[in-house]
């Protein structure tokens, strides 16, 4: 028996739509990048990028439990004296929701080149509407 290792060229691509209305962020960000590496497919190979494209709409609705609102705490820093910034991830949700999504799947991608590949393959969007009809996006339910 020799094993089958997929070439980059044989990886079939699907476009998914995942709605992440009244669904916990930790969750749905854990399944979206599964799905974004691939490995929901029996071809999944950990050195190869096999995943596909992920479309999720309506950030703005998705829920989080617990104190996180007002505990959870994004920080930046202009790497100059005095240059950190921070904001809570009730203000980010009111500022840019579609940024807590593509946060929270980030993080739970591989990191270095094979990681920011997989990232380009995310589509956040905060409301219903998204740009990618033409692509005919399959509905993905967990």
């Amino acid at each position: 028996m020799k094993t089958y290792m997929p070439s980059a060229a044989a990886i079939e691509r699907k476009w998914y739509v995942v709605d992440a209305t009244d669904k916990t962020l930790g969750r749905r960000a854990s399944e979206v990048a599964s799905v974004l590496r691939g490995k929901n497919k029996p071809i999944f190979t950990p050195n190869l990028d096999c995943g596909d494209y992920v479309i999720v709409i309506n950030a703005s609705k998705i829920k989080v439990t617990g104190k996180k609102l007002d505990q959870k705490i994004y920080y930046d820093h202009s790497d100059y004296v005095g240059g950190m910034k921070s904001e809570t991830l009730k203000d980010r949700l009111a500022n840019s929701p579609c940024e807590v999504v593509e946060d929270a799947v980030k993080g739970m991608l591989p990191k270095g080149p094979l990681g920011r590949q997989m990232y380009t393959k995310l589509h956040v969007y905060a409301g219903a509407e998204h740009n990618q009809a033409a692509q005919k996006p399959e509905v993905l339910e967990f």
